[in-house]
């Protein structure tokens, strides 16, 4: 039975916090930031009060609830956890006291991940392009619905045991994920034993750059970071690109970004998207016959063991890290089994995709699952 709580104003049950701190310039301070879509309030970094521009920051304490004025419409808002008490805010993030005799911060907290509560956020937000921000008093005037005291903590009891099952799977399901991973690595490793090839004998640089036309369409392919393949982009016309040249993508076709190749921003070009385009900053390789295998080559790119080699490719740290160039790639050396050696791991990988086929599934409806039992909790049908 759905029972019917009553609609309050946010400004009935939450008080702007005004505490703030005079910075030294000698004190090292936390900073906080509140994430999208409900995913926490967090710490943003450590900073000397030197680095701090102005004199006085607002101090964020336990239990009080926050929200980015840029980016509340997109769900940022939450609850301060325990471990952020005493850190920096700036009036970017309001800071708001709960009135404990009337809402839980733990309910508050749930209901603010919940799409009706984002819809709030963005009814109260206004401005231009790039400028809309939430006004205080708009979202102070909006209503939630809130049962009595016990009936929301009894909700938050029920919501915690499900959001601690759900992550169990989650983390069961990735533990399955890496374990088969490690199979492909330690199976490719095995099948090598001391047989080592450089990366220039069993690849070989081939692209096949085609001219961009005004009138031309060029359906774009990307790639994904950390070995998790090709992904469709919109296509291009030629009017809206200054690239001169795409590379165009054949079946088996190796791709390498290279400016994310060493993380692991590779991919080998499946039947089905063969005929996309690339920019001229992925750079495609063939697969040298009775050297290596295409459908070989497009299990091992997935491992983590495959592309850290790729690191070795290039110099500097993170974003300062120059370009992975074809030349430093194909110089490159690995433990490589035969061409029937790879097609015997073939076989064996292709149930270990089937598997993680269905692990990635059963991710997505574990996804699913904690948004629609806040949807449940909040519309007062537990």
């Amino acid at each position: 039975m759905i029972m019917p709580w009553p609609m309050v104003r946010l400004g009935e049950v939450l008080i702007r916090s005004a505490e703030s701190a005079v910075i030294s310039p000698d004190v090292e301070y936390c900073e906080i930031t509140v994430k999208l879509w409900g995913k926490g309030v967090v710490l943003r970094g450590m900073v000397s009060g030197a680095q701090i521009s102005g004199s006085r920051r607002f101090v964020a304490r336990t239990g009080q609830f926050i929200l980015s004025r840029i980016d509340a419409r997109n769900g940022a808002t939450g609850i301060v956890p325990t471990e952020l008490n005493g850190a920096l805010v700036t009036n970017d993030f309001p800071l708001f006291n709960l009135d404990r005799e009337r809402v839980d911060a733990a309910f508050l907290g749930w209901l603010s991940k919940t799409q009706k509560f984002v819809r709030l956020c963005m009814r109260a937000s206004e401005g231009t392009t790039n400028r809309v921000r939430l006004q205080e008093e708009r979202f102070l005037s909006l209503e939630i619905p809130l049962p009595p005291l016990s009936e929301q903590q009894r909700i938050v009891r029920w919501i915690e045991e499900i959001a601690t099952k759900i992550t169990e799977a989650q983390s069961l399901r990735k533990k399955a994920v890496q374990e088969a991973e490690a199979l492909v690595t330690s199976k490719h490793i095995q099948l090598a034993g001391e047989r080592k090839k450089r990366i220039g004998e069993i690849l070989r640089l081939h692209e096949d750059a085609v001219l961009v036309l005004p009138q031309g369409s060029y359906p774009q392919l990307g790639v994904k970071s950390f070995g998790a393949g090709l992904f469709k982009k919109s296509p291009v016309s030629g009017t809206e690109t200054t690239y001169k040249r795409f590379n165009r993508l054949f079946d088996g076709a190796f791709v390498l970004s290279q400016v994310k190749g060493w993380e692991g921003a590779v991919a080998v070009c499946p039947t089905d998207l063969a005929g996309s385009f690339v920019s001229p900053e992925y750079r495609t390789f063939r697969c040298i016959e009775r050297e290596l295998r295409p459908g070989y080559l497009a299990n091992l790119v997935r491992t983590t063991w495959f592309w850290k080699r790729l690191s070795h490719a290039t110099h500097g740290v993170g974003a300062r890290r120059e370009r992975t160039r074809p030349e430093q790639f194909l110089e490159l050396e690995l433990p490589m089994p035969n061409v029937d050696q790879q097609a015997q791991a073939e076989r064996m990988f292709e149930k270990i995709n089937l598997l993680k086929h269905l692990q990635a599934n059963t991710t997505t409806e574990l996804d699913a699952m904690l948004p629609s039992a806040l949807d449940q909790a909040f519309m007062g049908k537990l």
